[in-house]
C-alpha cells in the first residue's frame, strides 16, 4: 500500500457548536473504517466526530492507494434502499426538482449509446422509448412514446414570478413526471423590453411545440404576445395580466404599466430590502446552534434532530426578512441553557418519519462517499435521537410541531409563518399579513 503525504495541517479542537453538530460529522465507526482502525468492543449511539476531524481524515484516505490483491473476494459495502414505494416517489421527485438525471434518463442514455455501438450510426434511434423499469414493489412498467414537451417562459423583470408559478403548477403533475416518465424542459426568457425580441422567441416557440407563459406589465408588449401567438399558433397563458386588472378594478385606479426597475418604478433599495439583508446575515450567523446567546434577537428559532430541513428553512425565511436562528438536538446532549430563557413562543419543533430520516442521512454519506452503516444513519439509533426529541417537545408544550416528512420547503415555512403571524395578530382566522 503506497501513502502519499500531503504538506502537516495543525487541526485546532472544535468549537462546541461544531461538536453539537451532527450534520457537520462523521461517525467514529465510519472514521476508523475508513483510517483501517480496529473497532471498539461496544457500539453506541453517542455524538461522532465534528467536522474538521473528518475533513482530515477524508483528505488523508483520498491519498492511500492499495493495489488489487489476488484472490481477494472481499466486496465493498454497498447501501440498496429498501424503503417504501412512497420513499421511492419522494426521492424521484426530489431528483427532478434538483436538476439531476433520473433512472428513466440514464437508462436511456446508456441504451442510446450501445445501439450505436453496435450500427456505427449516428442516426436517431427508433426504438429509444422503449424502456422497462422495475418500482420498489418489483413490478414491471412499459414506457413508451417519451416526448419532452417544452415550457417558455417570457417576463420583462426577473422572470421570478412566472417561474415560481410554473415550478407551483406543475407539482400538481409529480405522478406523471416521476412516475410516467414525462419530461418537461422549462426556458426562461427574462428582461425583455424589445417587441422584436418577444417575437423571435414566440417564433423560437412555435418551432418547438412549446407553450408560452408570460408576465409582461407594459399592456402594449403583452398585447403583442398575445396577437403574435395567436398568429404563429402557439398556446399561451398571460399569468399578470387578469390578476393586475381585477387589482386595479378593486382599488379603482389604472396599473402603471411599468416593468421592474423601470424609471417612476420604487427603489430596489428599500427599507423591506434592508430588511431582508439584515435577516439573512443574522440567520448565516446563527446556523446550526452558533451563539446562543443571540437566540433573544431571532423572530423565529427551529429546533430538531439532524436533517430534518432546519438549515434551508431558516435561509428561505429570511429572505422574506425574518430573524432565524436553528438549534440541532443531539442525543446526549443537552440543549443550550438559553433556548429556554428566551420567549417560548419564537420556537417552533420539527419532527420527521425515521424511514423518510435515514434514506436523507444515507443519501448525505452517499454524496461523501462512505457506503458503510453508521450510528448516524442506524435506524436504531435514529428512533433513539427521534424519541429524545419527542419527550422533549412534550415538557415544552408551547413548541409547535410540525412534521416536514415529504415536505417542500416552502410548504413547511407556509406553516411556521402562519402561526408565527397568528400569535402577533391574533386573528379568527390563521393568516400571513404584510402592509404595502
Amino acid at each position: 500500500m503506497a501513502v502519499l503525504l500531503r504538506p502537516i495541517i495543525i487541526l485546532l479542537p472544535p468549537s462546541a457548536a461544531a461538536a453539537r453538530s451532527p450534520h457537520n460529522i462523521i461517525s467514529s465507526s465510519a472514521l476508523r473504517a475508513k483510517l483501517r482502525v480496529p473497532p471498539s468492543s461496544t457500539t453506541t449511539c453517542s455524538p461522532p466526530f465534528p467536522r474538521s476531524y473528518f475533513w482530515f481524515a477524508a483528505s488523508l484516505v483520498a491519498e492511500v492507494t492499495e493495489p488489487a490483491t489476488v484472490g481477494d473476494t472481499k466486496e465493498k459495502q454497498t447501501w440498496k434502499s429498501r424503503g417504501s414505494s412512497q420513499l421511492t416517489r419522494w426521492a424521484r421527485a426530489r431528483k427532478i426538482r434538483s436538476g439531476r438525471p433520473s433512472e428513466l434518463q440514464n437508462a436511456l442514455k446508456v441504451e442510446s449509446k450501445t445501439v450505436r455501438r453496435e450500427d456505427g450510426s449516428s442516426s436517431t434511434i427508433a426504438d429509444k422509448h422503449r424502456y422497462e423499469e422495475s418500482d420498489a414493489d418489483g413490478e414491471n412498467r412499459y414506457l413508451n412514446s417519451i416526448e419532452e414537451k417544452v415550457i417558455y417562459l417570457v417576463s420583462d423583470g426577473t422572470g421570478w414570478t412566472a417561474e415560481d408559478s410554473v415550478h407551483a403548477a406543475l407539482g400538481q403533475f409529480e405522478y406523471c413526471l416521476v412516475d410516467k416518465g414525462c419530461p418537461v424542459n422549462t426556458h426562461l426568457f427574462s428582461e425583455v423590453k424589445e417587441v422584436d425580441r418577444l417575437m423571435e422567441i414566440i417564433r423560437h416557440a412555435g418551432e418547438e411545440g412549446a407553450i408560452l407563459l408570460y408576465t409582461l406589465a407594459d399592456p402594449a408588449i403583452a398585447e403583442a404576445a398575445k396577437n403574435f401567438c395567436q398568429y404563429m399558433g402557439v398556446p399561451y397563458v398571460d399569468i399578470l395580466g387578469p390578476i393586475t386588472e381585477a387589482i386595479g378594478a378593486h382599488l379603482g385606479f389604472t396599473p402603471s404599466g411599468l416593468p421592474r426597475g423601470a424609471p417612476g418604478r420604487k427603489t430596489a433599495l428599500s427599507k423591506q430590502y434592508f430588511k431582508r439583508i439584515e435577516a439573512v446575515d443574522f440567520t448565516i450567523k446563527q446556523d446550526d446552534g452558533a451563539f446562543p446567546k443571540n437566540l433573544q434577537k431571532a423572530d423565529i428559532v427551529l429546533v430538531g434532530v439532524s436533517r430534518t430541513s432546519k438549515t434551508p428553512l431558516s435561509t428561505y425565511m429570511a429572505q422574506k426578512g425574518y430573524k432565524v436562528a436553528n438549534v440541532p438536538l443531539v442525543l446526549g446532549v443537552d440543549p443550550p441553557k438559553e433556548l429556554f430563557d428566551i420567549d417560548q413562543s419564537k420556537i417552533y419543533a420539527l419532527t420527521i418519519n425515521s424511514n423518510y430520516l435515514q434514506s436523507i442521512r444515507l443519501s448525505r454519506y452517499r454524496s461523501l462517499g462512505i457506503t458503510s452503516t453508521t450510528s448516524y444513519s442506524d435506524m436504531d439509533c435514529i428512533k433513539m435521537e427521534l424519541d429524545y426529541s419527542s419527550n422533549l417537545f412534550l415538557q415544552n408544550p408551547k413548541w409547535p410541531v410540525i412534521d416536514v416528512t415529504g415536505k417542500a420547503i416552502e410548504e413547511t415555512a407556509a406553516v411556521i409563518l402562519r402561526i408565527y403571524h397568528d400569535r402577533l395578530s391574533k386573528f379568527d382566522l390563521p393568516r400571513i399579513s404584510r402592509r404595502y
